[in-house]
């Protein structure tokens, strides 16, 4: 599905230069549960915004579906983004002012061809998939963090996207509500063959998945 390589990525400043990633070789096959872990600062998130074609490698490769992503024009990786990609943060990036409901829908604003009632089936479905068909008027300032969880994974694959992407979808959550959302990812992974590539803290999280991928200083170590 995406394959990296010999991936580097340079933050550079007028007195410094920071070498966020350098070397990196991956492959995620379709259908695979990969888990990154390492310390902070290490280049975990970054790999990840680059998977998620949201940043681009100072230099190396980024394939989707086997064709690299250099080829894409601006409007095809927009397209790829919203269609193929979801993601899911530690930090839940939900729009306070909207309802469950709407937040869900959101990123199906954006995709042609898709009707307003098909939009709102869509993400009634989702919620139901999560456990929230119950809360869909409130407001994430009336949720608990792990229903706001939830509702971040029921943003994710309410347009079905072959990737997903998590980053510390737990980290915020005690260990009850981190459990939980770990069945949910493991469901959408067994049930409806979604590939998942997670980073995360928590070792006993990862060891869940198929793959553990370890990285430091911005480099694969295991």
């Amino acid at each position: 599905m995406i394959r990296l390589t010999d991936i580097e990525k340079v933050y550079q400043t007028k007195t410094i230069e920071t070498v966020a990633l350098t070397g990196v070789d991956l492959t995620v096959g379709r259908g695979e549960f990969v888990s990154i872990m390492g310390p902070s600062g290490c280049g975990k998130s970054t790999l990840l915004s680059i998977m998620g074609l949201l940043d681009e490698p100072t230099s190396g490769t980024v394939e989707i579906g086997g064709r690299p992503v250099q080829s894409y024009s601006d409007r095809e990786l927009a397209r790829l983004r919203n269609e193929q990609i979801g993601f899911v943060f530690q930090s839940y990036h939900l729009i306070p002012d909207l309802s469950v409901l709407d937040n869900v829908e959101l990123p199906l604003l954006y995709r042609a061809g898709v009707s307003g009632a098909e939009r709102r089936r869509r993400a009634f479905a989702a919620l139901d998939r999560v456990g929230l068909s119950a809360r869909t008027g409130h407001f994430p300032g009336q949720l608990s963090g792990g229903q706001r969880q939830r509702v971040a994974i029921a943003r994710a694959v309410a347009g079905a996207p072959a990737l997903i992407l998590a980053d510390e979808p737990t980290g915020n959550l005690d260990s009850v509500m981190g459990d939980e959302i770990m069945d949910l990812l493991l469901d959408l992974h067994r049930h409806e063959g979604t590939t998942l590539v997670m980073v995360t803290h928590d070792e006993q999280m990862a060891r869940k998945t198929e793959r553990l991928i370890r990285f430091f200083d911005g480099q694969q170590v295991q």
